[in-house]
């Protein structure tokens, strides 16, 4: 049966896209219990290497933060998906990020939601590990992250299962 939904396309299989170029990691390499205890839901963490946030997926924006350091949307396929820049950078108060996208918004994958100054924001003390939380993990059955290793900016990173 598995082989035929295969040939449908209806495996129910759901792909999420590396928001920023970076090393992807688990999660619970975050050194913030919220995210690395999956308090918020199940994900991945990228240490970025470059400045520009896109969206993970097809979507509508739920919220971008008034400071820039996090934006959420709903993926076409039903996933919420929060992007939240480094740890403790809403105390940055906006300063080193810009803001692309607006709550409400279509996106396509790929497309421009935040850019952070990274190298600023190290500079300021902060850990610009950015992770990727799947905020209603409970909607789904499984969900496996691709191997840790530098990943471009629309690769694959998570696969998750209705």
């Amino acid at each position: 049966m598995k082989f035929f939904q295969n040939l449908l396309g209806k495996d129910n299989r759901i792909a999420i896209a590396a928001p920023v170029a970076g090393k992807l990691v688990s999660i619970r390499e975050v050194n913030d219990p919220t995210f690395g205890e999956e308090i918020l839901g199940k994900g991945v963490a990228i240490i970025p290497q470059d400045n520009k946030i896109c969206a993970p997926a097809d979507g509508v924006i739920s919220t971008v933060f008034p400071t820039g350091h996090a934006a959420a949307m709903k993926s076409s396929d039903g996933v919420e998906i929060l992007i939240h820049v480094g740890l403790d950078t809403v105390k940055l108060d906006g300063k080193h990020f810009t803001i692309h996208a607006s709550e409400g918004q279509e996106v396509k994958k790929g497309d421009l939601l935040l850019e952070a100054d990274m190298e600023q924001i190290k500079a300021e003390g902060y850990d610009i590990i950015t992770p990727i939380v799947i905020c209603n993990t409970d909607e789904f059955s499984d969900f496996k992250m691709a191997e840790s290793a530098d990943v471009s900016q629309g690769d694959e990173i998570l696969t998750i299962q209705k």
